[in-house]
């Protein structure tokens, strides 16, 4: 059997590092071009630059894009975290009837390609612009409002492990000793869940500024954030110097690189895998 399987335990590595090798290729290409000014027979550049970072900087407006999807982002989480927790703290410990109901619809999101349910919500924000006067659909609110849909149940998804984690007991032991609600989820379960919030918190943080679907139909201008305007770049009308798209490439690759470093030291991502593949079965 090892002489059997060992062919294809190569092959499985042969491929894995093909592809690997493949990928580091193309971030190398990209970050070395946006420094580039001359590359076209050579294995590098012939003349380095920053005038292409420095043009794109001006050219979009970066520092207003960053902002954007600064507040955009952490806003999601904050408040995708206000509601989510308790939610998952509901799923958790309590049983009622459409309980496997409930997590279907939170699945859903998360499971859905987010354009299926992006062109209804974006043609609802629209009708309301129209009908009721309010300015939801092109707005920062707006783009908050989306992505919100898959934030929520993904920290419902994320935290209902955590939660199920905690041995009952301990709260059971805190209200025998007199502590009220509110005093049991401060003082004893919010201490323990403080790494499940983190990595359901930057896992909404990248799935946020990642998210192009959602926040392309329903944002203009200056509700545009990072993602977006690397699609206008690419696809606006004019010619414009590939090296400032690359560099605006580079700096949300460096972003969403950081942010997963950081949520990989919280969370298992074979944990969230169990947990959705148990979700279908059921």
């Amino acid at each position: 059997m090892r002489l059997v399987a060992r062919p294809i335990v190569w092959v499985v590595w042969a491929l894995l590092a093909f592809f690997f090798v493949n990928l580091a290729g193309i971030v190398f290409s990209v970050v070395v071009n946006s420094f580039g000014d001359d590359w076209f027979s050579t294995w590098l550049p012939k003349a380095w630059t920053l005038h292409y970072w420095v043009d794109a900087w001006h050219l979009y407006d970066l520092a207003t894009v960053l902002r954007v999807t600064l507040v955009v982002s952490l806003a999601v989480v904050v408040i995708a975290a206000l509601v989510g927790v308790p939610a998952a703290y509901v799923l958790a410990r309590r049983e009622f009837p459409g309980k496997r109901l409930v997590m279907l619809v939170f699945l859903l999101p998360v499971m859905v390609p987010p354009i299926a349910y992006g062109i209804p919500l974006a043609t609802a924000m629209y009708k309301f612009n129209t009908l009721l006067h309010l300015e939801i659909a092109h707005s920062v609110a707006g783009v908050i409002l989306a992505n919100l849909v898959p934030a929520i149940p993904f920290v419902v998804l994320t935290m209902t492990p955590f939660i199920e984690q905690i041995d009952p007991k301990v709260e059971a032991a805190a209200r025998m000793c007199g502590a009220s609600t509110r005093r049991i989820f401060t003082r004893v379960l919010f201490p323990l869940l403080i790494p499940g919030v983190l990595a359901a918190s930057i896992l909404v943080l990248v799935r946020t500024i990642g998210m192009f679907e959602l926040t392309y139909l329903v944002s203009s201008g200056p509700s545009e954030t990072l993602v977006v305007k690397i699609y206008d770049s690419m696809s606006g009308a004019g010619i414009r110097a590939q090296q400032q798209t690359d560099a605006m490439a580079v700096v949300y690759l460096a972003t969403m690189l950081v942010l997963l470093v950081i949520a990989l030291r919280f969370v298992n991502p074979t944990q969230l895998v169990t947990r959705v593949a148990e979700e279908r079965e059921k």
